[in-house]
């Protein structure tokens, strides 16, 4: 109980630009931002949002699953993934988007995550689902990749390389696991060009997106194309997934925005006071630890930043570039 207070004291203390090693602190402490994050948010998450911890427009005549999961096939298409083709999804969470990419194109999916609760609770759903003979689940850091060079077919990641603290750093290893001829496909998150740093609003809204998704920093679009193409990539494609292409779409972030569904109705402003206060009453009574209300307070502000980002176009959750490592 007393560990789950102290886990959000220590991830709030990352984030602490009083100090001024905080960025730097956070860029070297990278891992341990991580998985502290993902300790403290990782049952609420598989509670409102499912097993794939993304974002994607969403059409007005399909449900939210299916905007998901379609997001991913997508992405699966533009690669050109098939059956038999050997995959890495790099940064694979609880191994949503490795299973249903295995189960549509019929390749081999290895998942590599850096929290070993995801990984044991994508192994046990891999098996629940009869597709672990498909796909598997490793414990493991994507800025030290535990693979041999030329190891895979294809790699992938979806919003998961946001956490690293170098974008040519884990762009570098992804490089060097895939074959000659190989692509990476890539949903980024990324500050648009409508971002103006020197904008007091704009920096208020990145450090809340920042804080409440334990990211060390967010990269530009530009910055990304430049570091793929600095370790050697090919950028064959790039391409704003998060915009809407007509009005019978719905944001990336709609789902963050008030409804009176079960899942979205914490987004008004009563409907979060209602939810805190049982919360602090089930922590009072010794049903949820001591630290819970905490964990419900920057998640709440991580989504008020990201509607915030998307609704003035200044953040992308889904910016895509497919590359390849030449033969």
């Amino acid at each position: 109980a007393k560990s789950v207070q102290g886990t959000v004291d220590q991830y709030m203390g990352l984030h602490d630009d009083g100090k001024p090693t905080s960025l730097e602190e956070r860029t070297s402490e990278y891992q341990n931002l991580v998985n502290t994050y993902y300790n403290l948010v990782t049952d609420f998450y598989e509670w409102g949002w499912g097993q794939s911890f993304h974002f994607a427009v969403r059409s007005k005549t399909e449900t939210f699953h299916q905007s998901i999961a379609r997001h991913q096939h997508w992405l699966a298409a533009q690669m050109g993934l098939k059956r038999g083709m050997n995959v890495l999804d790099v940064g694979c969470g609880v191994g949503g988007p490795a299973l249903e990419i295995a189960r549509f194109t019929e390749c081999h999916v290895t998942g590599l995550n850096i929290n070993e609760y995801h990984i044991q609770r994508g192994t046990a759903r891999a098996k629940s689902l009869k597709l672990d003979h498909l796909c598997k689940l490793v414990h493991g850091d994507f800025m030290k990749l535990p693979f041999e060079d030329n190891s895979f077919d294809a790699v992938y990641q979806i919003e998961a390389t946001a956490h690293a603290p170098s974008k040519e750093g884990v762009y570098a290893e992804i490089f060097r696991v895939l074959k000659p001829g190989g692509v990476f496909g890539s949903y980024e998150w990324c500050l648009t060009d409508k971002y103006d740093p020197e904008n007091a609003r704009h920096k208020e809204i990145k450090k809340g997106i920042e804080v409440g998704n334990a990211l060390p920093d967010i990269a530009t679009t530009e910055a990304v194309v430049a570091a793929e193409e600095a370790v050697g990539f090919e950028v064959l494609d790039q391409e704003d997934r998060g915009i809407m292409l007509t009005d019978l779409e719905f944001p990336w972030y709609h789902p963050l925005t008030p409804s009176f569904s079960p899942s979205r109705i914490q987004y008004y402003s009563l409907g979060h006071k209602a939810m805190i206060a049982g919360v602090s009453l089930m922590e009072k009574i010794g049903f949820y630890p001591p630290g819970t209300v905490g964990v419900q307070e920057f998640l709440r502000a991580a989504s008020l930043n990201l509607v915030a980002g998307g609704e003035e176009g200044i953040f992308t959750p889904s910016f895509f570039t497919l590359c390849k490592k030449p033969e």
